[in-house]
């Protein structure tokens, strides 16, 4: 399903430098491919969205949001459905907004300023109690850590292929060494165009891909035994400690 980008264009002509928008989706929907003249920020209070750009894919979890640059063609596609609460903001609205594309943690205060700001209308007044919260959401996204949620993908057609596969079914256990005598190449250049195309070795690309990947079975709340088998691990525990070694906490305590 596609989304109508006339629905942005008010949100991205006003005048201020921030505005917000809230739209739900239901689950299973596709916001096709589509760009910003502002950087926006995606945040969802319910569901889990995963946002793909050429350069990788992000997995957004309830407590996190991505940032995305400005001009940055993207699509969405929502896990379960999704309350989504988007803000356009200029590139020129405070110094010290991120620089690239990532995926940063939603504080307590940040969750309610983005909230807020999805219901102010677009001619606020700057010097308003709008403005003047708008202007702290702006200060609260210059302190936010970048987290590890961001999954690089090859622009060669080659690797594609093989993230692809592993992204529709991460349990694959096919090796490297299998993967490059199907692209007809020696396991040391598959190994180093790997690296070269993505940044990390396939090793920790698949790894990556797996933990990711299972956040979208945890928010539909399968059994972690299940989804640890489901995406690669040989059990719950071995599933629960690599886990944790990435984002910081158990499986059972991300979503609380």
């Amino acid at each position: 399903m596609a989304v109508d980008p006339l629905v942005h264009l008010p949100f991205e002509a006003a005048s201020r430098p921030v505005t917000g928008l809230a739209v739900d989706y239901p689950s299973g929907h596709v916001v096709a491919a589509h760009k910003h003249v502002r950087a926006q920020f995606l945040y969802a209070t319910h569901g889990v969205m995963v946002v793909e750009t050429s350069r990788g894919r992000w997995v957004v979890p309830p407590t996190r949001g991505v940032w995305l640059q400005a001009h940055v063609e993207h699509t969405v596609r929502m896990s379960g459905p999704v309350s989504m609460r988007t803000l356009f903001v200029t590139p020129d609205a405070a110094p010290g907004l991120p620089d690239d594309d990532c995926v940063l943690n939603v504080s307590p205060l940040l969750r309610e300023l983005v909230l807020e700001a999805s219901r102010i209308p677009l001619d606020y007044e700057l010097d308003s109690r709008n403005g003047r919260l708008m202007r702290l959401l702006l200060d609260e996204f210059q302190r936010l850590p970048v987290l590890p949620f961001h999954l690089p993908w090859p622009e060669d057609k080659r690797l594609d292929r093989v993230c692809t596969q592993l992204a529709r079914q991460p349990d694959d256990p096919t090796t490297a060494g299998e993967w490059a005598r199907r692209l007809a190449m020696s396991t040391k250049t598959f190994h180093r165009q790997f690296r070269s195309h993505t940044g990390i070795s396939f090793g920790q690309w698949r790894q990556l891909a797996r933990l990711l990947l299972s956040l979208e079975s945890l928010a539909r709340g399968r059994p972690i035994a299940q989804v640890a088998l489901e995406h690669g691990y040989s059990s719950q525990s071995a599933y629960t400690a690599m886990f944790k070694r990435h984002f910081g906490m158990t499986p059972s305590a991300f979503y609380h």
